[in-house]
């Protein structure tokens, strides 16, 4: 994919562009043979947007579907549960409170296909007791009888010793047990330092872990750290604890694996009382093929939310995939985002699996080139992408400080760029091919064999314009199969020379040293935000691996072992202090919200990385043997520099062998020419220039 300066020209502002869904082949001219296809999509979610303001009264009363469908109670406690089951006959409501009499409780059903019960108060108290177990019972054409949770349950429990599928409750608590918001959200933050967590793992312990713990234990921790992000995964509830969150279930309910939902709310407003910012990882790429408590097979056909046959099945992740062009899974999707933002007060989301929405392919078995017809081909999915259009201009137009990210490996042209000049509208992209090129190096190249010049071409190879999120790893690198950096770098002496009470040995000397290079230099260089999976941060010395029937139900490797970091005798406290010092000066310079930095230095043979970027030099000495002394580099401005950081320090495991009292200055440099005879150019010295150099100890 070119890396193209995606502004528009000077004398064209963002109003003056087209608003026809072309108006980022002005910013982009290379888009412009398909002027065609983005006046399609833009087009569609037009249309869609027209409907809906026709149909539903507009976006954001369609958007609240959670307020009308569903179970929802009253100021009086009366209750009104609707659920869309177009292809039933007949419907029941069933649960604890009835005894489960398929009689006592029948729904009607309108021209829409949608069932309806109201149950008036008793007593002035709700006829359903809180947390009781309820489900809907369906009668199909065929004359069989089937059970359902309601598609829009907020609240899902599970007893392994009685059944593997989950059992829907009425989440109705009495108001002096509900938990009411304190913080007001945070404002979007200039620069955005992603912590990527997971709930359940967020403990030492060879158990789950709660909201509770990580609001007490892990909120702290990545407040210190440095990070103003948090990236919540596998929340929305999912029947599988191995699938990482990524075989959805329930999209309403919150998982119950970590708590009630009441303990998650309260972790949200807690990290917004700290200035961070929550997003839930969202999944509306596919959904759990689960009958008996998913939305599959809902009402006894296969295409009420899904494609209907192969078109709707993803062959790899064996899933259900949804159909984007059906109101009421426009409905069903779009009530979900404002119901996360709404009801727990999430400031935006990671979507998830983005690559597999876009393409009718979903990205199995394609390799993209970076060729702008890959994008624009007949195997586009015009109607996810205009679902996603409509989903991010909605959320930001309700949610100003809401901030979403996409998870595509295609490098879709215009994914960050609103909705009305022909973009998607997301606020950031994953840079996914910054791990990959990480993990390739690490596997096929000694650090004497890297290349400089390829890593900083990667580093920058993007769509300057389109806001991207860089890391060096992530989640994937962390799964059982995969490796982590540190694993790569100091696999073979992670168990036995981690310890401050033995010698510090060339592997872990040497690994640690590159550890902290490899993710200042991504932070750097790489994008306009910054991402990292929790543990990674301090080179967490184990792989993850869900319990699971292959290793016998095992949560030795489903675990962080943060307290590697509080031990004092052991090396992980060195990384994890480096990564909140690299962190709490990017807080304080601010270079990713800041212009793409300018690299002045790319040498192989000494192993040197040089740039600038937000008024700060970065030099980077790659080189596994070498240290120069009064190493000369180009900077753009004149003066006295002094190091802010340097990875090594003592605190940083490092050997200090460079002294943050010593001050560089800066000397004009400048070649002067003459032309002898022949045509030769011959340099006689040096004259005052802007051009400066500064004298540099590099270790």
């Amino acid at each position: 994919m070119p890396a193209i300066e995606t502004q528009p020209a000077a004398a064209t502002t963002v109003e003056e562009l087209p608003q026809d869904g072309t108006g980022v082949t002005i910013i982009d001219p290379w888009l412009s043979p398909f002027k065609d296809s983005l006046k399609r999509r833009f087009a569609k979610s037009q249309e869609w947007i027209q409907k809906i303001e026709e149909t539903e009264g507009g976006l954001d009363r369609f958007s609240k579907g959670a307020e009308i469908f569903g179970l929802n109670v009253d100021k009086d406690n009366n209750i009104t549960y609707r659920e869309w089951a177009p292809n039933a006959t007949q419907a029941s409501l069933v649960g604890d409170f009835n005894g489960w009499n398929v009689d006592s409780h029948p729904m009607t059903k309108n021209d829409f296909g949608v069932f309806e019960i109201k149950l008036p108060a008793k007593n002035g108290e709700a006829q359903i007791h809180h947390n009781s177990k309820i489900k809907i019972s369906l009668l199909l054409p065929s004359g069989e009888r089937v059970d359902r949770l309601p598609a829009w349950i907020k609240y899902v429990t599970q007893d392994l010793s009685v059944s593997p599928a989950y059992d829907a409750r009425f989440w109705n608590p009495p108001a002096s047990e509900r938990y009411v918001a304190k913080n007001p959200r945070p404002k979007k933050p200039l620069s955005a330092r992603v912590y990527e967590a997971h709930v359940g793992i967020s403990s030492p312990d060879q158990r789950v872990a709660t909201y509770k713990e990580f609001t007490q234990n892990m909120l702290p921790r990545i407040k210190n750290l440095g990070y103003n992000v948090i990236q919540l995964m596998a929340v929305m509830e999912h029947a599988y604890y191995a699938s990482f969150g990524y075989q959805i279930n329930n999209f309403f309910a919150a998982s119950s694996r970590y708590g009630p939902p009441e303990d998650l709310k309260e972790l949200i407003d807690t990290a917004h009382g700290m200035g961070i910012t929550v997003l839930l990882d969202v999944v509306h790429s596919h959904a759990s093929k689960n009958v008996l408590d998913g939305i599959n097979e809902f009402d006894g056909t296969d295409h009420q939310y899904f494609h209907e046959g192969a078109k709707g099945r993803h062959e790899l992740w064996d899933s259900r995939l949804f159909n984007y062009g059906h109101h009421e899974v426009l409905r069903f999707l779009l009530s979900n985002l404002r119901f996360w933002m709404d009801e727990y007060g999430f400031d935006g989301f990671r979507f998830d699996g983005v690559t597999s929405m876009l393409y009718l392919h979903h990205g199995i078995g394609t390799g993209f080139s970076g060729g702008y017809h890959e994008y624009f081909g007949a195997d586009v999915d015009e109607e996810a992408v205009a679902y996603l259009m409509i989903a991010n201009d909605m959320l930001h137009k309700l949610y100003p400080e809401c901030i979403t990210i996409a998870e595509d490996v295609s490098g879709m042209p215009a994914l960050c760029v609103p909705m009305s000049l022909g973009g998607v509208g997301f606020d950031y992209r994953l840079a996914m091919a910054i791990p990959d090129m990480w993990i390739k190096i690490l596997k096929e190249k000694k650090d004497e064999d890297w290349d400089m010049s390829n890593i900083c071409w990667t580093l920058t190879n993007r769509r300057h314009g389109e806001k991207t999120i860089a890391y060096c790893e992530s989640h994937d690198q962390a799964l059982v199969g995969d490796k982590t950096l540190m694993m790569h770098l100091c696999d073979a002496e992670m168990y036995t020379n981690m310890s401050t009470l033995s010698p510090l040995t060339p592997v872990i000397d040497r690994g640690m040293a590159l550890h902290k290079m490899i993710r200042l230099l991504t932070h750097g260089l790489g994008g306009e935000g910054y991402l990292n999976f929790e543990g990674n941060e301090f080179g967490h010395p184990e792989w993850l691996d869900f319990p699971r029937e292959g290793n016998n139900n095992s949560f030795w490797y489903a675990r962080r072992q943060l307290n590697l970091t509080e031990d004092h005798l052991l090396r992980y406290q060195f990384l994890n202090n480096f990564d909140s010092a690299m962190n709490q000066l990017e807080a304080k310079y601010g270079w990713l919200h800041d212009n793409q930095a300018y690299i002045s230095l790319k040498n192989d043979s000494d192993k040197v990385i040089v740039f600038e970027r937000a008024g700060l030099l970065f030099i980077f000495n790659f080189h596994p043997t070498s240290s120069f002394s009064d190493y000369r580099v180009g900077v753009e401005q004149a003066g006295t520099y002094k190091i802010v950081l340097s990875s090594d320090d003592e605190q940083f495991g490092g050997h200090s062998r460079v002294s943050h009292e010593t001050r560089f200055f800066t000397t004009p440099y400048v070649f002067l020419f003459f032309i002898i005879p022949g045509g030769r150019a011959v340099r006689l010295g040096t004259v005052p220039s802007s051009n400066t150099n500064t004298n540099m100890s590099t270790g």
